[in-house]
This record gives structure tokens, C-alpha cells and sequence, in this order.
């Protein structure tokens, strides 16, 4: 299958949703935690999908895709972390929303390894798409 935008792959339409509703629930945290760790995981989350696009944008080279793919991988974890550090805090205390989120980016981080093995793998499907059938 021949991706002809990086809005058609899974990973990125998860990652998307989730960087919306982390920043939706990171505007609900305590005044003091919403310049410092509300910020942090408001850039980390929305990082994942960046760095989706920015892979999928260089493509043509598969090296750089993988790069990105890994960056956005480490971005993923790296909200993870952000909100388990808040969650044992107490600044983010609802456990179901907790638990959601870690199941999610659990999963997303998953599909992303996923993703990446199967980049190295066939690459020239991903390449295949080029610049100019944008065009």
C-alpha cells in the first residue's frame, strides 16, 4: 500500500488524538503545574506526531525516516513519564484518565515500534509515495 500522506497512517491518527487530550487534560492541572510540567507534556505529547510527520516527509531516505520514527517513539515515552510523574504527584489525580492514557501511549508506543520494523523492512513502500503525486 502506497501511504500518500502521513495523516493515513494509524500512528499518526493516534497520536494526533492523544496530543489533543493530553493538552486538554494538562490545561486541568493545578495553577503550579501548568506552566512547568503542563507545559512538558503538552510538547512532549504533540512531539509524537511531529516527528511522524517530519519521518514521513523524508521518507525518500530511509535513515532519516527511522531517525524520526525513533525520535517519536522516545517522545512517547517520554509523555508516559511525564504523566506518571504527575500522577504520583497527585497534580494529575483521576485514576481512570490515568490508567487510559497509560494504556494508550502503552499501545501507541507499540504501534510505533511496529512501524519502524516494518519501515526497515520494506522501505521502498513507503518511499514509493513520492513528492510528486502531490503535485
Amino acid at each position: 500500500m502506497a501511504y500518500k500522506s502521513y495523516r493515513d497512517l494509524d500512528i499518526y491518527k493516534k497520536a494526533h488524538k492523544l496530543a489533543i487530550e493530553v493538552h486538554q487534560m494538562s490545561l486541568k492541572l493545578p495553577q503550579f503545574e501548568l506552566y512547568e510540567q503542563g507545559s512538558q507534556i503538552r510538547r512532549s505529547s504533540k512531539s509524537v506526531k511531529s516527528n511522524i510527520v517530519e519521518g514521513f516527509g523524508r521518507r525518500k531516505y530511509k535513515q532519516e525516516f527511522v531517525k524520526f520514527l525513533i525520535y517519536s517513539l522516545a517522545s512517547c515515552d517520554e509523555t508516559a513519564d511525564h504523566l506518571r510523574t504527575l500522577y504520583e504527584t497527585k497534580s494529575f489525580s483521576n485514576e481512570s484518565s490515568y490508567n487510559y492514557f497509560c494504556e494508550e501511549y502503552d499501545h501507541l508506543g507499540k504501534m510505533i515500534n511496529n512501524f519502524i520494523k516494518t519501515v526497515v523492512n520494506n522501505h521502498n513502500e513507503y518511499r514509493e509515495s513520492s513528492i510528486e503525486e502531490r503535485l
